[in-house]
C-alpha cells in the first residue's frame, strides 16, 4: 500500500482545509487553525474485535 491515507478533517478546528506538511509522512497543516499534526499507524490489537450477545449492547 504505498498511497497515504488523508484525513477527512482537522481533529483541533474540525476544518476541511488540509495539505500535506513537510515535516514528513503523515504529516499534515490545518490552513484554518494554523496547527500541524501527524497521523501514525500504532498496529493491529491483538485481541483483535469482540462481539457481543444479540441484544447486548455492553452498557
Amino acid at each position: 500500500m504505498s498511497e497515504r491515507a488523508a484525513p477527512f478533517y482537522c481533529p483541533y478546528c474540525g476544518d476541511e482545509d488540509l495539505r500535506p506538511n513537510e515535516q514528513g509522512h503523515g504529516a499534515w497543516e490545518c490552513a484554518a487553525c494554523n496547527r500541524a499534526f501527524q497521523l501514525k499507524f500504532l498496529g493491529l490489537l491483538a485481541r483483535g474485535l469482540q462481539q457481543t450477545e444479540a441484544g447486548d449492547d455492553g452498557i
